[in-house]
């Protein structure tokens, strides 16, 4: 595995509030809900027809997106200056933001130049399904300043397509790619599941095949992770997870029935083998790219540089702070569009202060996470140096010339059991 072919930024300072980077959009409508998905998202009748709620919550998020912008105009100074530089990354997710009118997505995109500048260069990245009845406008979004799409094909069989309940077909992800090349979207990605119920070695590398045919310029692999956010206690008035209903839930226990760790390990090393075959670098555990390619978004969550959020669930990061939306759409609506004489206000969440040790146990474990992994010194002094030389000494990690701690192609498969003891 190779390095990131980026400069990495200066450390940012700990302990500092700091303007954001990055800007995060969550928009939680879908055609329909996967049964293994966690996200935010609202289905159906909300996301379309007569009983639709997005003109509402589209109103909602750019009432909430100028009271974040004057905030930090009060703490910062207008964007822009040497104090408080532009944006350089906009990534709307979801949900399917390709559900939304050109015409919308341009206005959220003008909304952020106005009050929190986009860098001239700026990576603008849409999320979309392939459906040909989901996709969207992809012309209308290269028009409004989407640089690069992030397609949930998930999978390139057209049986395990069925069993997750997505609504495409393989064919539809090939066409998906076909238009938005054509029109002028200069960066794809595919997002793709592994260790999926019954799924084997053969049928995954099929899909690995069919994908890499199609020529994308990234790909995210995700081994399928089925979690109770209702038993974590996230799913409260203030959490960030929406309750999970009761058919997805009967749908995750079979599933987790038909998982196998061991093949999902020979999965994650065929994929690694076949797309640094294919010229693809694994910059993150989960995420390959060809050169110049790699999501500058997320490189920002695993640099910990400061980001803002706007909508339903979504997270924030300020280099001190990490706050969140709470995910009920009903008081998110509320707050932003009131009822009577009374101002708007932010939506309800919560937030939590990062302490000096949290905060440099997070740096670590995301420095890992990259292929750039984090500087050696970790490994020589407390509290991180004993979980460090153990990873060393068992394969999980090595010591590069360079003086960096880098994970090997076993390690990220055991990256988890090595994150539980920096903690």
């Amino acid at each position: 595995m190779t390095g990131l072919p980026v400069a990495a930024p200066a450390a940012a300072p700990e302990g500092i509030a700091r303007p954001p980077a990055a800007f995060y959009v969550h928009v939680p409508f879908c055609a329909s809900v996967c049964p293994y998905c966690d996200f935010v998202v609202y289905g159906g009748a909300s996301a379309r027809g007569p009983r639709s709620r997005v003109s509402e919550y589209l109103r909602a998020l750019h009432v909430e997106l100028e009271l974040r912008a004057t905030r930090l105009d009060e703490r910062f100074g207008p964007p822009g200056s040497a104090v408080r530089p532009s944006v350089d990354t906009v990534y709307l997710g979801g949900g399917t933001p390709s559900l939304l009118p050109a015409a919308e997505v341009a206005g959220i995109l003008d909304a952020v130049v106005r009050r929190f500048g986009l860098a001239a260069d700026a990576e603008v990245t849409l999320e979309s399904n392939p459906g040909p009845d989901e996709r969207g406008d992809l012309a209308g979004f290269r028009a409004a300043g989407v640089t690069r799409i992030s397609f949930g094909a998930q999978s390139l069989d057209a049986g395990e397509l069925q069993r997750l309940g997505r609504r495409h077909r393989p064919a539809d992800v090939a066409a998906a790619v076909a238009e938005a090349r054509a029109a002028g979207i200069a960066s794809l990605s595919l997002d793709l599941l592994y260790d999926l119920p019954g799924q084997t070695l053969s049928a995954w590398t099929a899909t690995l095949d069919a994908a890499l045919a199609l020529a994308p310029d990234h790909l995210s692999l995700y081994a399928l992770t089925l979690d109770d956010p209702d038993a974590e206690g996230l799913t409260g008035p203030s959490g960030d997870h929406l309750p999970t209903s009761s058919g997805a839930r009967r749908w995750r226990q079979r599933a987790r029935s038909e998982q196998d760790d061991d093949v999902a390990a020979l999965q994650y090393l065929e994929a690694c083998d076949r797309l640094a075959a294919a010229g693809f670098s694994g910059y993150e555990i989960s995420n390959w790219a060809r050169p110049g390619h790699e999501s500058r978004h997320n490189l920002a969550y695993w640099e910990r540089r400061p980001y803002e959020a706007v909508g339903v669930g979504a997270h924030a990061f300020d280099g001190i702070v990490r706050r969140w939306n709470a995910a009920r759409l009903e008081g998110y609506l509320a707050a932003l569009l009131p009822t009577g004489a009374m101002p708007p206000a932010l939506p309800p969440g919560g937030a939590e202060i990062l302490d000096a040790a949290t905060a440099a146990a997070e740096s670590v474990i995301l420095g890992l996470r990259t292929s750039r992994g984090v500087t050696a010194r970790f490994a020589d002094t407390a509290p991180f140096a004993e979980a460090l030389r153990w990873a060393v000494e068992q394969g999980i990690a090595v010591r590069t010339p360079d003086e960096r701690i880098v994970l090997t192609a076993r390690g990220r498969l055991l990256s988890n059991e090595l994150f539980a003891r920096l903690v």
